[in-house]
């Protein structure tokens, strides 16, 4: 008996192509074939998945970048993309395919689609994204990450969580080392590319914490590669002893070490956060889709295990204040740390993977599908 394919269809950002990640890891160890589906941008993201994901590359476009000639190629591109996909499909045959959002999966997911295969999406976010809100009539389930997750009526989700990589499970509840007067780790994540007003306030927060306190502290920034070179430098003429780097391709070790977390508020951070359980200050991107990352966030802040700061009103002053208070009242921050981890769902990827053995086994019409 040949072995049942996933095709997974992701892209865009680390967002997208993290719980995609933990998917294809789970599914190959589970005697599945992956194949994932996605545009050159979404390749960038791809190192991490198992060496037996199968990868391919297939046109797609956006109107949300370029001029006017790129803009009017896009329905071109995308159209050759879904011909393209189409083909690959009725060659392979996958017995599911799941998306997970961004533009890149406008191909196979449209040629699922016309093909009539077992098909559905995961959503990351409180709110659905363009691409997941354009299928999610279209699908046989729609798994969800936050919960609640705006649904347009008629449409059911499935509250599954966000899966997180084997790297991130590897360390879920890792002992809490509560703040004190010892080196404490600051891990500062803008997404997985960075973000630019964490950079120029961020730093000089750090910078203006009480000395007995910023002499104990270590800070691993994420920083975007323009901003790198004045973000480096700044720790340094400070006098803070600071790695930064574009992108860490070891965040869960050095989340798992830290005493606080300041980071935007994308989906698979709070899943990497709430799994792992840290402290953390949240600032959702302004201007996400619908706020989304606000929705994010809402779950953790509820909980207890994270402080969210609007981008408005962040400033140097607001932040010293907050990781001070963090920092500064060790029992307060190992609290934080418990409800980050009470409100995770390490058991997401596994939730993902029985609804797909289910498509794949049922197969099921859907009946609120429009082809």
């Amino acid at each position: 008996m040949s072995q049942p394919l996933l095709m997974i269809a992701a892209g865009g950002t680390g967002g997208h192509m993290f719980p995609a990640q933990a998917l294809a890891e789970t599914m190959l160890a589970k005697g599945w074939r992956v194949k994932l589906s996605t545009d050159a941008r979404g390749a960038r993201y791809t190192g991490g998945f198992p060496h037996t994901t199968e990868i391919e590359q297939i046109s797609s476009a956006t109107f949300a970048r370029g001029g006017l000639a790129a803009k009017a190629s896009v329905p071109f591109r995308i159209a050759g993309g879904v011909i393209t996909a189409a083909f690959k499909m009725m060659r392979d045959k996958p017995d599911v395919v799941v998306g997970f959002g961004g533009y890149p999966t406008i191909p196979a997911m449209a040629a699922a689609t016309l093909l009539r295969k077992p098909r559905m999406i995961h959503e990351q976010n409180g709110i659905l994204g363009r691409v997941n809100k354009l299928f999610a009539p279209r699908v046989d389930a729609v798994a969800c990450g936050t919960w609640p997750t705006d649904l347009a009526e008629g449409i059911k989700g499935v509250h599954v969580g966000n899966p997180v990589r084997g790297a991130v499970l590897e360390r879920a509840g890792a002992g809490y080392i509560q703040p004190g007067d010892y080196p404490m780790e600051l891990l500062v994540i803008g997404g997985s590319q960075g973000a630019r007003i964490l950079s120029d306030v961020v730093p000089p927060a750090i910078a203006a914490l009480p000395m007995t306190m910023l002499q104990n502290i270590r800070v691993s920034h994420q920083a975007r590669g323009e901003d790198e070179d004045r973000v480096r430098s700044f720790y340094a003429e400070n006098g803070i002893n600071a790695d930064v780097q574009p992108f860490f391709q070891d965040v869960p070790r050095r989340m798992s070490e830290a005493q606080l977390v300041i980071s935007r508020s994308g989906a698979s951070s709070v899943a990497d956060i709430s799994v792992i359980g840290r402290p953390s200050i949240l600032v959702p991107f302004a201007a996400a889709t619908g706020d989304h990352q606000t929705a994010n966030a809402r779950g953790l802040v509820e909980a207890g295990g994270a402080i969210l700061i609007p981008e408005n009103m962040l400033t140097p002053e607001t932040l010293t204040a907050q990781i001070e208070t963090v920092l500064g009242t060790p029992d307060a921050a190992l609290m934080m740390s418990r409800a980050a981890l009470n409100a995770g769902k390490p058991d997401a990827t596994e939730a993902l993977v029985h609804m797909v053995e289910t498509l794949a086994q049922h197969s099921p019409p859907n009946k609120g599908a429009r082809a």
